[in-house]
């Protein structure tokens, strides 16, 4: 690849279509679409944004400083699951990167991305690129591990490569394989689905891998609010911790091979439910149990007969054995010792 020459905006056979999920970014989106407009490559591109029903005037924003970008508007807000899909739905390009609103790429994103892709053993694979705090400059991750309950486990390691997930603020993926896996579910709204995505594409027998030879800033929180350390303390919010928790319940039992699911599964709903015991009680609020864990179990139970046939669809074509699936996981609970680490999170 070319270094040094700027990608053409084009909706006309682009090569990669870089898809941003848009809700009340005003103050973000720019950055994140001048990024695209600034890669070192020259293969054509095409940005598509799906806003999802803002209210900050994005729309006008987008449409008033680039009127290049395929513009898809939603009157509803739908979460970010139906945005992507709506937008891979109308992408072109043979491969497709998810790119966060609050997300900014390193300039030479898009070749690194494209050139291993290209490469013959990596034809099949969900990619991704480390992970660096928007604010600081400092490095968050070289992807994701995962623990038995799906509590993602920053990788510190460069020469790791193999992930447990790729974080959907920048995902690659070819758009084939997006299709054949089915993109995100729709009723996840958002988080986990990303999750879900790389569990259920390496049950699949493919790849999910790092890159280390580009990178991504990322401003983590700026959607739903939390998912970060403030001054060495935890921060989260409700309805995070709600969609989180539900959703990491629906990856275990849509993805997890018989033998773990049975071995895992029963013991996280213990540790959800004692989890959300002691720390209504400690902080005195026992709205935080109907709010977050009373919820997850309420839509596990509703949900039961939809989680049950696709999970029987999906372990049908589950091609590697258990262990090779576990393979990126770490035998610890992340959740515990971050809280032994930084101390009970604070819930907004």
């Amino acid at each position: 690849m070319a270094m040094g020459a700027a990608p053409m905006i084009s909706a006309e056979n682009p090569i990669c279509s870089v898809c941003i999920a848009n809700y009340n970014g005003i103050n973000v989106i720019g950055a994140a679409i001048k990024s695209v407009f600034a890669q070192d490559c020259n293969f054509p591109v095409e940005i598509i944004i799906h806003d999802d029903a803002s209210t900050d005037k994005s729309v006008d924003y987008i449409r008033e400083k680039f009127p290049e970008v395929n513009l898809i508007t939603s009157e509803h807000n739908v979460g970010f699951c139906i945005s992507n899909n709506r937008m891979v739905a109308q992408a072109k390009g043979e491969y497709i990167l998810l790119l966060n609103n609050d997300a900014q790429l390193f300039p030479n994103a898009l070749d690194a991305l494209y050139d291993h892709a290209i490469k013959k053993e990596n034809a099949a694979s969900i990619l991704g690129l480390p992970q660096y705090d928007a604010i600081t400059r400092s490095l968050i991750d070289f992807g994701n591990l995962l623990d038995p309950f799906l509590n993602t486990i920053p990788n510190l390691n460069s020469k790791k490569s193999e992930m447990g997930m790729i974080i959907g603020a920048c995902l690659w993926s070819p758009k084939w394989l997006w299709t054949e896996l089915g993109g995100f579910l729709e009723y996840f709204h958002s988080l986990g689905e990303d999750i879900y995505l790389c569990c259920l594409a390496r049950l699949r027998g493919y790849d999910v891998k790092i890159i280390q030879s580009s990178g991504f800033w990322h401003r983590i929180g700026n959607s739903l609010g939390g998912g970060k350390l403030i001054k060495n303390r935890l921060s989260t919010s409700r309805r995070r911790r709600s969609l989180s928790e539900r959703n990491k319940s629906y990856v275990i039992i849509l993805t997890y091979p018989p033998l773990l699911f049975y071995a895992i599964f029963p013991l996280h709903i213990l540790l959800l439910i004692f989890e959300g015991i002691a720390l209504s009680a400690i902080k005195k609020d026992p709205s935080l149990w109907h709010s977050i864990y009373g919820q997850c179990m309420r839509s596990l139970w509703h949900n039961r007969h939809l989680l049950y046939r696709m999970r029987k669809r999906i372990q049908s074509l589950r091609r590697i054995s258990e262990r090779k699936f576990l393979i990126p996981f770490v035998f610890t609970h992340q959740k515990l010792w971050m809280f032994i680490k930084h101390g009970l999170p604070e819930i907004n």
